[in-house]
């Protein structure tokens, strides 16, 4: 029974997200690389603006270079990489803690670096970047503006449940 009550903690539930978005930013990498070619032409299209309304007052801050659009794909690639092992890395730590019976502030502080690292990545990059330099959401077609919001709520929920959890087992709640 002692388990099932642990089950409904903060901490229980920081670990659970922090284990999902580990997995779902790891998929993302596998994908990018294993389909190197079809993400290569969406961040190819979204710098060229090629499917935007062609203002040319927006036009100018196009990039139609295959180089720069290949170099700026592995260098996102390289941050989903990155975010991806310090999540696993905060799922580990956090399953530690609960196993051993250690403080949680290993745990929130690697997951939370790979949840900032995932809103830097869909917020900075995609959002703000990719959607408004760029006028992603001009485009019918290569427009990730959707799918970018919905990693920044994930992560930005993380956030905030990590440091909850971790107040909370401070005072002896989780």
């Amino acid at each position: 029974m002692r388990v099932f009550s642990r089950i409904g903690t903060l901490a229980v539930a920081a670990t659970v997200l922090t284990g999902m978005t580990a997995l779902q930013m790891t998929l993302v990498v596998i994908g990018n690389i294993t389909d190197f070619d079809t993400n290569r032409d969406f961040v190819r299209h979204v710098l060229a603006m090629d499917t935007t309304f062609q203002s040319p007052n927006m036009m100018w801050r196009a990039i139609t270079s295959p180089g720069l659009a290949d170099a700026a794909y592995v260098a996102v690639i390289a941050w989903e990489l990155l975010t991806a092992l310090a999540l696993i890395a905060g799922f580990i730590a956090w399953m530690r803690a609960h196993l051993a019976g250690r403080p949680l502030s290993t745990a929130k502080q690697l997951s939370s670096l790979g949840w900032v690292m995932q809103l830097i990545l869909f917020g900075v990059g995609f959002l703000a970047i990719g959607g408004e330099w760029f006028q992603m959401w001009q485009s019918s077609k290569w427009n990730g503006l959707q799918p970018a919001l919905n990693y920044l709520i994930v992560a930005s929920f993380g956030l905030v449940l990590a440091h909850l959890a971790a107040k909370d087992s401070k005072r002896g709640l989780g």
